[in-house]
């Protein structure tokens, strides 16, 4: 049997056990659920009318008509709807029963609406706004003047300087979805890695395995299963996202990314190949299952790190973390989508990271193969590297 064999076989076997075990098909199709739940409400909440039904006495009939004119003007799957009473003791009973939402009515200090347990933040924001700018009017007539001269110079706009405004929140979003999925394939991929590697350990099956095949390519087919383990989950997540985007205000804007998106695909296998090789040897020095955790932790720890480091850290730190491996695994696709890095950035921080990655599966393979054989109790990583095969 040659060793391409070797490892081949050993990733089927994995990707065979793995593919069949309930636990993992259980959690993806929950995730699943739980993104196409996501991205329905989404598109629901963007397509579905949205109508406020207003109670309000005479006095505050034409206040009620402003707010209803403003809504349609602004935003036409929002509409106000007057239901007209004759005092404030009729409208008291109508919120309560809740045949509406709100009641207006005018105070010695202005207008205020009031609920039976909470009004609805849209309209409240909608009224407020609405009974600034009619009551400025009015003001501003008795002053003498007019509403636009007293507005002057008072609009705020919003603009970035590379892309625009919408494209950069997107952005962001795209961005905290890659880490949060990078963070939680190296997590669930990576501790079951290391949970494989100690159960073959700790039920002596590895001797078996050793007397067949090299440890070598026992590591590698395990690898190997679990970065084609990690890209096919990554895969059904990203065609159900790109999916469900399709269908909301933000499916344009599909296309400006799809570069960004290409480059988190290589960043993350190099990525997770080095974490998941940091997981593999975790396993390794651990002789129970019950060792894992403890074995593992700083490997958990760092995969934490790098991704509320990509979440919380900015500007400069950001800009540095961004090149150095293995923090740019997740941060340099990061840059790309937001408009802050450039290609040839990525290209640089992509084989700064490749190089460490080979690093870190040649001293991960010495480990890992000293500390298989070692059935005595746990091992750290210094008992480990002084082991003998």
């Amino acid at each position: 049997m040659n060793t391409r064999s070797t490892w081949a076989l050993v990733a089927q076997r994995e990707l065979s056990v793995r593919l069949r075990d309930k636990t993992f098909l259980g959690s993806t199709l929950l995730s699943l659920v739980i993104l196409v739940a996501v991205f329905g409400f989404q598109i629901w909440q963007s397509e579905g009318d949205t109508t406020y039904d207003l109670a309000v006495t005479p006095q505050a009939v034409a206040m009620g008509e402003q707010i209803a004119d403003r809504a349609a003007a602004t935003d036409d799957s929002v509409t106000v709807e007057l239901t007209e009473v004759a005092d404030a003791d009729e409208a008291r009973a109508e919120v309560r029963e809740e045949t509406v939402d709100a009641w207006l009515s005018s105070t010695d200090e202005g207008w205020q609406l009031t609920g039976r347990s909470e009004v609805d933040r849209s309209l409240t924001t909608l009224t407020q706004s609405t009974v600034a700018d009619v009551v400025m009017a009015d003001n501003a007539e008795q002053a003498g003047t007019d509403l636009r001269t007293l507005q002057a110079g008072s609009a705020v706009s919003v603009d970035v300087l590379d892309g625009d405004a919408d494209e950069s929140m997107v952005g962001d979003a795209v961005g905290f979805a890659m880490a949060f999925l990078f963070y939680i394939a190296a997590v669930m991929f990576g501790t079951y890695l290391a949970m494989s590697v100690t159960e073959e350990k700790q039920s002596r099956i590895v001797e078996i395995i050793a007397t067949s095949t090299s440890l070598r390519q026992l590591l590698i087919g395990k690898l190997v299963a679990a970065v084609v383990l990690a890209m096919l989950q990554l895969a059904l997540y990203a065609v159900v996202a790109v999916i469900g985007v399709s269908f909301t205000e933000w499916g344009d804007m599909l296309p400006t990314f799809t570069a960004g998106l290409a480059w988190f695909l290589v960043f993350f296998v190099t990525g997770f190949t080095m974490i998941a090789a940091l997981f593999a040897v975790a396993g390794s020095l651990a002789s129970r299952q019950e060792d894992v955790q403890s074995t593992a932790m700083p490997v958990t720890i760092l995969t934490m790190v790098m991704f509320f480091g990509a979440i919380f850290v900015e500007g400069r730190i950001a800009a540095v973390l961004a090149w150095l491996p293995p923090f740019s695994a997740i941060l340099q696709p990061m840059r790309l989508i937001s408009g802050e890095g450039e290609w040839w950035q990525a290209l640089i921080s992509l084989g700064l990271l490749v190089v460490a990655t080979a690093a870190v599966l040649v001293l991960a393979e010495r480990i890992y193969r000293r500390a298989l054989m070692q059935t005595s109790g746990k091992l750290t990583v210094a008992q480990a590297w002084k082991a003998e095969v």
